[in-house]
């Protein structure tokens, strides 16, 4: 079943998508997912049953506000084109063999299906990263493994835009990314309740989805959910693990491999090729079972110069450093 959250007549509302039509519930998103999955699925039964609106007379937004976003690096393909893009080095690190890692994101900065995205101001190198989410319907701590596709109510497409320019600067710091990553995410276009999709698991517990993203048309990755290395009760059993996660959370994959993202395979040809997302520029994004979801890169915003930090020798004298 595929639950969205659309405008219609400049209301914001929740419904069931089925067949090309939109059938509206009388409860918000974010109720749904704190029901849990079983009385979700009762009530979008009950809605195919009541009036409908055409798909095609309705703007769709982001399909939630998430409570948190985790994003995890679960593709090695991946881990290892952009670690030689970002910081030069071949390889994968040893400690992602470890364990699922994962960084907090930003859920102030979602977006939805159609959405023109804004790059930060002193972005130069825009780029697009397909994952897909897991959206927690059902709250948890210390989650064992065979318990954890049960807190799944369903999944979605994440694009979690990057700035690597400024990402490349700031984790010079010895921090995760932050301005280079948190200016934007979308989701979309709506999420597909776990049992559809769970029906796409192999023995092991790895979805067999096909994941692809296109600019302006052009195919540039192509890879499968079943190339990651943990499986995504894994990832709710890691991110459980010392904390809890709770109906509204997001969990995102991390990028596929195979032209995942662009600066995957500037690490692997060694310049920038294909080039940086530039404004106008249209990203697609299909995952099967899932859907479709597509963004167009917009243009940036002025903001406010910040300056650096005041920085004072031991002699008392202010050393000059250039601000942002």
């Amino acid at each position: 079943m595929k639950f969205a959250t659309y405008v219609h007549g400049g209301d914001v509302s929740c419904g069931v998508v089925d067949d090309g039509r939109v059938h509206p519930l009388n409860e918000s998103m974010q109720s749904l997912l704190s029901g849990g999955l079983p009385r979700a699925l009762d009530i979008g039964a009950a809605a195919r049953e009541r009036p409908s609106i055409e798909l095609t007379a309705v703007t769709l937004s982001a399909p939630l506000q998430p409570s948190t976003m985790r994003d995890f690096v679960a593709f090695e393909e991946h881990v290892e084109g952009v670690r030689r893009s970002v910081d030069g080095v071949q390889g994968v690190a040893e400690a992602w063999y470890e364990a699922p890692r994962f960084y907090f994101t930003n859920p102030y900065t979602v977006s939805g299906h159609g959405a023109v995205i804004a790059p930060p101001a002193a972005c130069r190198a825009l780029d697009f990263e397909l994952e897909v989410a897991a959206v927690i319907g059902k709250s948890g701590s210390n989650v064992e493994m065979d318990e954890a596709s049960s807190h799944i109510f369903g999944y979605t497409i994440l694009n979690d835009w990057s700035a690597r320019d400024l990402q490349r600067r700031e984790m010079q710091v010895g921090l995760g990314p932050a301005k280079g990553k948190d200016f934007a995410n979308t989701l979309g276009p709506w999420i597909v309740t776990a049992d559809e999709i769970h029906t796409r698991r192999d023995a092991d517990g790895f979805l067999q989805i096909t994941c692809t993203v296109d600019v302006n048309g052009r195919r540039i990755g192509q890879d499968s959910l079943a190339n990651m290395g943990w499986t995504f009760d894994a990832l709710v059993a890691y991110a459980s693990r010392d904390s809890w996660v709770h109906p509204g959370d997001v969990l995102g994959s991390g990028t596929v491999g195979n032209g995942g993202c662009l600066a995957e395979l500037w690490g692997r040809h060694g310049q920038q090729s294909p080039p940086p997302l530039q404004d106008g520029d249209v990203v697609t994004m299909t995952v099967e079972g899932i859907g479709t979801l597509i963004n167009t890169v917009g243009r940036s915003r002025a903001t406010a110069e910040i300056p650096a930090a005041r920085v004072i020798d031991h002699a008392g004298v202010r050393q000059e450093h250039v601000g942002v």
